[in-house]
């Protein structure tokens, strides 16, 4: 869907981007990770037609972005950082003039946009004026005029910044929503977000990737494993020395709770990733287990170390 070769692009002297290679298949959702500045935005302007690169080739749909800018517009969908809504309009009717300026009648606008205020839960709010919408129905709104077209690429750049966390995970849901019909590239610098969204990460520094692949590969090839949480119902203390004994295990902390309380969490520290035999021990001996996640600290560690300029976490941050 997306194929990218050697992609530059300056500002003047300053290089922005690049040399940038990557690919995306059909219907894949791709997180774009980066520190701000790390050409992330670029990037996906790039791939709107809203910017020219200054050397390389993009192409979207087999279409070259600057041999054919139209026909790729008319394939992408962008959501840029600051949705571009007019305020004074109500829901449907800026959505009827989105799609209306991207070639639908009369008719096909207005039933498509009965079909993404459904498909973005916007209907409770289409008569409402976008001046009055909170930041996360702006937000969905924005997305909805994305998609208003039936694009086959989906562009957004950092569509949670900003959102609480009940809307970032409305959103995260809203987004794998769309994978039907849209592959999908983010952007953000949110790492614990991004990964529970996408099938796979690109990680900028500097205008280029230096490292690719989920999340899981990731913090295996960086943090040899790391450390999970675990929140279990029963008696934490027996957790703790079942969740000892499996292979590589280095230390099992009780984090929260107390031993023999009944709901208990613990810290697993492991030289790989062990999230599969923890949940077979503690299943297998008839523990709940409410919670299972990679340790946030890990996960800012492994951004930390991609992302930094020297390739090291700032202040001595585990890596």
């Amino acid at each position: 869907m997306i194929e990218i070769q050697a992609l530059t692009k300056y500002y003047g002297d300053r290089k922005a981007v690049g040399p940038l290679s990557f690919s995306i298949a059909k219907g894949e959702i791709v997180g774009l990770l980066g520190l701000n500045g790390a050409g992330k935005t670029t990037t996906l302007r790039i791939l709107a037609c809203d910017l020219l690169p200054s050397s390389g080739s993009v192409r979207v749909d087999g279409l070259d972005v600057v041999d054919n800018p139209d026909d790729v517009r008319a394939r992408v969908g962008y959501l840029p950082d600051h949705p571009p809504l007019y305020d004074e309009m109500t829901v449907a009717e800026y959505l009827i003039f989105a799609a209306k300026i991207r070639g639908l009648t009369g008719a096909e606008a207005r039933k498509r946009v009965d079909e993404v205020t459904i498909s973005t839960a916007l209907r409770s709010v289409r008569d409402d004026v976008i001046s009055t919408l909170s930041h996360g129905f702006r937000q969905r709104v924005g997305i909805a005029q994305a998609i208003v077209h039936k694009p086959q690429l989906l562009v957004l750049d950092e569509p949670i910044s900003g959102l609480d966390p009940v809307q970032i995970v409305e959103m995260r849901e809203l987004v794998r929503n769309l994978r039907d019909e849209h592959t999908t590239l983010i952007s953000s610098h949110f790492l614990s977000e991004i990964s529970q969204t996408c099938d796979r990460l690109l990680v900028l520094r500097d205008g280029e990737i230096v490292a690719s692949g989920t999340e899981e590969e990731l913090s295996t090839r960086l943090l040899e494993g790391g450390s999970i949480i675990v929140t279990v119902r029963g008696d934490g203390a027996h957790a703790k020395r079942l969740l000892s004994t499996i292979k590589d295990v280095r230390s099992v902390e009780i984090v929260g709770g107390a031993p023999h309380a009944s709901i208990t969490t613990l810290r697993v520290d492991a030289p790989r990733d062990i999230r599969e035999d923890a949940c077979r021990t503690l299943v297998l001996a008839d523990i709940g287990i409410l919670e299972l996640t990679r340790s946030e600290r890990e996960l800012e560690s492994i951004f930390l170390t991609l992302a930094q300029p020297d390739g090291r976490p700032e202040n001595g941050a585990r890596a």
